[in-house]
């Protein structure tokens, strides 16, 4: 038997909690559309994403390391899939509306540029004169703008929850707004899922790229107190684990070890608060998804550890710093010819103008089309990299 659309929705009514999210409330597109005979709206969403030109790209940006560099690291779009996994998983355990909190993962790293945050952090440099760089902004503009689908319509159109969802740091603005509708004080249950998915995946799955890189040892990871409690979890899972799996097996636990402190901190804050709406949700005075008072501290330790020994480690940070050199001089050269730009990108330049557009079509490669763009160009004279 078939299942409509229509009785998809009607469902929600008894499978989500009465602070999730529910297709027949959202606040809709802002170019209008008729719905889908099967398909619910947020999975409208979802599926817009995975089929865009951005999402696909992902596969060849900096997560941690500068793509290209080695087939197992991580990269943007593997730490996208394997975080949106996550999301899932809380938001079905807490009644979250799943198809949404998934579509806010799936979509939350599209304004990303080449070269991770070091290559964020020279845009934002760049353009400090011009309104500033910011990847999730960035994300915005990616999926209201400067994807090309339609004939309707720029961009891909996607409900005002997801796009809301992108703006994770300007929910926390006083009086911020997105069409009319308040984005804050804090986000909807769906986006905190979200976000909270994001911190957790990328803490487990940095570290285990960290090992894979030889940046680092068991050892260091064996002093910190959230990898013992990870480590204690995985032997009392497992008789015995083989040495060459104990990374994995700890990371694996690691990663389990977080998620359900987070399900078990989030559902006794929905039962103190009690939201009755996804708007008291955003009202509640905290944020509902969140890690315990407890496993808090050596999250918070283990992510600055993970920060002096890895992010900001010399062969990292050489590499990231050579490549965002060049990327600036990729700026710089468009910036001053204009015509050496991509044909989408210089019909933008009158509308949007010089640099914003610019540092669009910038922030939209992937590092090694930004790579071969500095080769062709013979921009790469002078940089060791």
């Amino acid at each position: 038997m078939i299942v409509s659309r229509q009785a998809r929705d009607e469902a929600e009514a008894g499978l989500l909690a009465p602070y999730a999210v529910r297709t027949a409330a959202s606040f809709g597109r802002k170019y209008p559309e008729r719905r889908h005979d099967f398909r619910a709206e947020f999975q409208r969403d979802r599926d817009r994403i995975l089929h865009s030109r951005a999402f696909r790209r992902l596969e060849y940006k900096t997560q941690v390391f500068v793509s290209g560099n080695q087939d197992h690291y991580r990269t943007r779009l593997t730490h996208t899939i394997e975080m949106a996994a996550v999301a899932r998983t809380l938001a079905r355990v807490l009644r979250a509306n799943e198809d949404l909190a998934e579509a806010i993962a799936l979509a939350h790293d599209l304004g990303h540029s080449p070269f991770g945050h070091s290559g964020e952090h020279e845009l934002d440099e760049l353009m400090k004169a011009d309104g500033g760089f910011d990847h999730n902004v960035q994300g915005l503009r990616c999926v209201e703008l400067l994807e090309y689908r339609y004939p309707d319509f720029p961009g891909l159109n996607l409900t005002w929850e997801v796009r809301a969802g992108l703006l994770k740091h300007q929910a926390a603005q006083p009086g911020a707004q997105l069409d009319g509708h308040p984005l804050g004080p804090f986000q909807f249950l769906e986006a905190q899922i979200a976000d909270l998915a994001d911190d957790v995946t990328y803490l487990a799955h940095d570290a285990d790229d960290g090992v894979e890189a030889g940046l680092l040892s068991e050892e260091q990871l064996d002093a910190q107190p959230l990898w013992q409690l990870a480590a204690a979890q995985a032997r009392a899972e497992f008789a015995r684990i083989p040495a060459d799996r104990r990374i994995s097996i700890t990371v694996r636990c690691l990663l389990n070890l977080l998620v359900e402190d987070a399900l078990r901190t989030s559902a006794a804050r929905l039962e103190r608060h009690a939201p009755s709406s996804p708007a008291a949700v955003q009202q509640a005075g905290e944020m509902v998804v969140a890690i315990s008072d407890a496993l808090r501290p050596p999250m918070l330790a283990f992510k600055d550890f993970l920060y002096q020994n890895m992010y900001f480690h010399p062969a990292v940070k050489s590499a990231n710093d050579a490549a965002v050199q060049l990327m600036r001089r990729l700026f710089l050269h468009y910036a001053a010819q204009p015509a050496s730009m991509g044909a989408k990108a210089r019909e933008r330049v009158q509308r949007e103008g010089l640099r914003r557009t610019v540092c669009d079509y910038v922030a939209g490669m992937t590092d090694r089309y930004a790579l071969e763009e500095v080769r062709k160009f013979h921009l790469d004279q002078g940089v060791v990299t």
